[in-house]
């Protein structure tokens, strides 16, 4: 009796900047065999540029637009290929309708990396290149916005430890499927 082929499944880690996504993503990939695809990194590849040029010289609605179009790349290369990946997405991408309406065609899992937006800012205050970073009262404003976005994920996941227990506590979910070592 022939083995039936494991479904394509597209999993995505969404979250404020500073969550960990990308960090996680890698860690998570390397334990479940997938393909960890960073959205960020398509981007910047794609544009040539970085992600702080594109937002000053292009503006953030050129810069969403991008997004999406190498957002539907990942997820038909996924299809063609009929392999499943991870994907970490930017911190805003699920609050884009259109971006979201494509995630939900594709069938993605949302998993959300939430941290207490305190331990963000501790976290990213020192870092150069946010582009919608400018103040921590900015900052506040902009997390709350996209909070409803993030709860629209299926899964939540404390993002506030190290990024290996945020690993553990994906894998507790039971949404991946047992590696066989």
């Amino acid at each position: 009796m022939a083995t039936e082929p494991r479904s394509r499944a597209i999993v995505c880690l969404t979250g404020f900047m500073g969550t960990g996504k990308s960090t996680v993503a890698r860690l998570l990939a390397r334990q479940i065999g997938w393909q960890h695809v960073d959205l960020d990194k398509r981007i910047v590849e794609f544009a040539n540029q970085t992600i702080p040029e594109i937002f000053s010289k292009r503006g953030e609605a050129e810069f969403r637009q991008i997004e999406r179009e190498q957002l539907a790349r990942i997820l038909g290369e996924a299809t063609e290929q009929q392999k499943s990946r991870l994907v970490s997405l930017g911190g805003g991408t699920t609050a884009q309708p259109q971006t979201l309406a494509l995630l939900r065609q594709a069938g993605a899992v949302l998993i959300w990396l939430h941290c207490p937006v305190d331990d963000l800012l501790k976290r990213i205050a020192h870092i150069p290149d946010r582009p919608l970073f400018r103040d921590a009262a900015s900052f506040r404003k902009l997390y709350e916005e996209r909070l409803p976005f993030y709860e629209l994920a299926e899964y939540r996941v404390e993002s506030n430890v190290e990024p290996l227990r945020v690993v553990e506590q994906i894998l507790a979910l039971g949404i991946f499927p047992k590696v066989v070592a």
